[in-house]
């Protein structure tokens, strides 16, 4: 039995339906302005541009309060309704997932700030046909987490997981360039570790938008992914199918 399936069948209670997809899609919601906020902060450093930059930092205030406001919905209705099987899945997953979406918008907050600094340096570009590679990999993957959770889209959320590994490849590839790179020309050490702080946690919203697809994996067939390989991944994400 699906998750969708399963969730209407559980209980009768219209305002209890109706506080669950609030929920999910307050997290849709949030996941839709930490996209947004790292399209902006990507295009403000390869473009040079302290003022998006300067405009997507501001936004991390607005996602700080998006999780405490989702947290707080999640902490109400696990008080009010202790609630069982898929529901309780459901607020567990949208719980984790927001805590992902909070880190995304942070690391998301220092590549604003590092486009700032580097914007102050000068013109030295290189390596930033590596962020606008990666940045598109990473929004891409986000951008799919949360499609996967808008509908219980256990396939496409391996699709995600599966991502990483390409943005993991690119990513050593991008710091072995850079490293060659610095040892050749010294003069441009400063602003090459700041594009590769930037790639670093390009990175880790990699990592995190994994995590995303993790949980909505959890939501559709009660089993925890998390530290699993791709193949164990498939098999459960099979077993959903088989399911439905």
């Amino acid at each position: 039995m699906s998750y969708e399936s399963e969730h209407h069948n559980t209980h009768i209670s219209q305002s209890f339906n109706e506080e669950l997809e609030q929920i999910r899609t307050e997290l849709l919601t949030m996941g839709g302005v930490v996209e947004r906020q790292l399209s902006d902060a990507v295009n403000a450093l390869v473009g040079g541009d302290t003022d998006q930059a300067e405009q997507a930092l501001k936004i991390d205030s607005v996602i700080n309060d998006m999780e405490l406001m989702i947290d707080e919905q999640c902490t109400l209705i696990i008080a009010r309704r202790q609630p069982a099987a898929a529901d309780l899945r459901l607020i567990i997953s949208v719980s984790k997932a927001t805590n992902d979406l909070e880190r995304i918008g942070d690391e998301t907050s220092r590549i604003c700030r590092y486009a700032m600094e580097l914007a102050s340096e000068g013109k030295n570009m290189q390596g930033y046909q590596e962020v606008r590679h990666i940045g598109n990999l990473v929004r891409d993957m986000l951008k799919d987490g949360l499609t996967a959770f808008a509908r219980s889209d256990a396939e496409l959320a391996y699709k995600v997981a599966k991502q990483d590994k390409e943005v993991d490849s690119e990513y050593r590839t991008a710091m072995r360039s850079l490293m060659t790179y610095m040892m050749e020309d010294p003069r441009h050490i400063s602003s090459v570790m700041n594009v590769i702080w930037v790639l670093r946690s390009l990175e880790r919203i990699g990592d995190h938008a994994r995590n995303l697809a993790e949980h909505l994996i959890y939501l559709v067939s009660g089993t925890d992914v998390r530290h699993s390989s791709l193949k164990e991944i498939k098999k459960t994400v099979k077993r959903v199918e088989e399911r439905q």
